[in-house]
C-alpha cells in the first residue's frame, strides 16, 4: 500500500529544500519524525507537515495500519514557478529579486525499501 501527499507552492527553494529531503530518504516514519525534528532547516518544519499529511492519507486508505510500519519511499522536490520583484537600485535602475517556489512530494510506503533489512 501506498500513500501520497503534495506540498505545492511552497515558499522555499527546491534546492534548500533538496537537502533535507535527501536526509531521511528511506527511512521509517518514527525515525524520520526524529531527524527532521532535530534539523535545523526551514525546510523540515514543511516536511515534518507532509509527513503528517501522507500517514493521515495512509490511514485514511486503509485502518488497520500502523505508522510504525510505514517507510518514506519516494520523497522529491520540484521547481515551481517564481515570483518576480523588483528592488530599486542606484542611479534610477532597477534590479530584478526572484523568489523560489517549489512542489514537495512524498510517497509512504509499508513495504521496507530494498537493503534496509538488517
Amino acid at each position: 500500500m501506498e500513500a501520497k501527499a503534495v506540498a505545492m507552492h511552497v515558499r522555499i527553494s527546491a534546492r534548500k529544500a533538496r537537502l533535507v529531503a535527501n536526509e531521511v530518504r528511506g527511512y521509517g516514519y518514527q525515525e524520520a519524525m526524529d531527524i527532521l525534528r532535530f534539523t535545523n532547516k526551514k525546510a523540515s518544519d514543511m516536511i515534518i507537515d507532509l509527513l503528517n499529511s501522507a500517514v493521515a492519507n495512509a490511514i485514511q486508505a486503509d485502518e488497520n495500519v500502523m505508522p510504525e510500519s510505514l517507510y518514506i519511499s519516494k520523497i522529491y522536490v520540484d521547481d515551481g514557478p517564481i515570483m518576480k520583484r523588483y528592488r530599486p537600485r542606484a542611479r534610477g535602475r532597477a534590479s530584478r529579486i526572484r523568489k523560489r517556489l517549489s512542489h514537495i512530494t512524498l510517497v509512504l510506503s509499508d513495504k521496507a525499501p530494498v537493503g534496509s533489512e538488517g
